[in-house]
């Protein structure tokens, strides 16, 4: 007698057992190319990316590593750098023209950023609520696609106290001379002008660019409320712009910092230190004066300074919370 086949050995797979497992080969072969196309996608953006790391680290992570390892050395460009502490710090402590660049350098800032963010917050509404005229924004930007040196140069011509045009012009109206970059008064509001001049433009586009995330309907609702021009951007452009104001404020502040070009190109310091800020103190003490420690020590400080103004104004303003409901 011949045997029954086992039906568990010789059934043929169910219809329903057949469908799962040519979905689940599939859904295998979808997950393993979308591993390789996810790898070929981070190889491609690594490969984007490296140019841009590589820049980083040889011109600005090698470099700043190597200002904290100097200011714990005396080092000119004639011999080799030797290790002494903290001793470049210590002197810091008794360095009167530090605190004079620093005082020189506070007040150049808040000139800079007062006069330059009230100014391109003002062209930024116009732009947004009166005009949004592309040519305006294209003359605007004009001055900051001129070079620090070139602006610097032009104005110190035109406001030279003998042959200057704008002391040209008050000679004729009968107004006194005013000695621009050679008055102990006026040095540094000249120098400041002459900064938010070249950035107020840059910066009111920025300020320009975070308008433009604030709903319409939001200043529609409170036109129909009655709500004037000043109470609208007081209670809503100005709490809706914290984010961006934030960010602006870190930008231009950090940069007015690190002016140099403009007190290099003009006044050099003078008259009497009185416009000697800490940036060209730094580069007068390293390349003048070849004490590269020293100035490695100075540009820590300056470091530190900037790393603790941005932070506060970071947490002050909130930066990471919006009104936006």
């Amino acid at each position: 007698m011949k045997l029954k086949n086992d039906d568990s050995t010789n059934a043929s797979p169910s219809p329903r057992r057949t469908r799962f497992l040519r979905l689940r080969r599939r859904n295998d072969g979808a997950q393993t190319t979308g591993t390789v196309a996810g790898r070929r996608e981070q190889r491609a953006a690594l490969l984007f990316i490296l140019p841009a790391l590589v820049g980083f680290i040889l011109f600005y992570l090698w470099p700043t590593l190597s200002g904290f390892y100097y200011s714990l050395t005396k080092y000119n460009l004639l011999g080799s750098p030797r290790f002494i502490g903290f001793d470049n710090f210590s002197r810091l402590l008794h360095d009167p023209l530090l605190l004079n660049a620093i005082w020189v350098t506070v007040e150049y800032v808040v000139l800079n950023i007062g006069f330059q963010t009230v100014i391109a917050l003002g062209l930024a509404v116009i732009m947004q609520r009166l005009t949004k005229s592309i040519a305006l924004r294209g003359v605007l930007l004009l001055p900051w696609l001129v070079s620090n040196v070139i602006a610097a140069m032009l104005w110190f011509w035109l406001f030279d106290y003998q042959i200057g045009f704008v002391n040209m012009v008050l000679e004729y109206l009968n107004i006194s001379k005013v000695p621009f970059f050679g008055g102990e008064f006026w040095a540094i509001p000249t120098i400041a002008f002459v900064n938010v001049w070249r950035h107020m433009g840059y910066t009111a586009l920025l300020i320009f660019a975070g308008l433009q995330t604030i709903p319409t309907y939001v200043y529609e609702a409170a036109s129909i409320d009655g709500a004037s021009e000043w109470r609208s951007f007081r209670n809503i452009t100005l709490p809706l712009l914290r984010p961006v104001l934030a960010m602006v404020l870190v930008v231009t502040m950090t940069g007015s910092f690190q002016v140099f070009d403009t007190v290099a190109v003009t006044t050099k310091g003078g008259p009497m230190n009185v416009s000697r800020v800490l940036q060209f103190y730094i580069y007068q003490k390293g390349f003048d004066q070849g004490e590269f420690g020293y100035a490695s020590a100075l540009s820590v400080v300056l470091f530190l300074i900037l790393a603790g103004v941005a932070f506060i104004q970071l947490r002050l303003m909130r930066v990471n919370d919006t009104d936006m409901a």
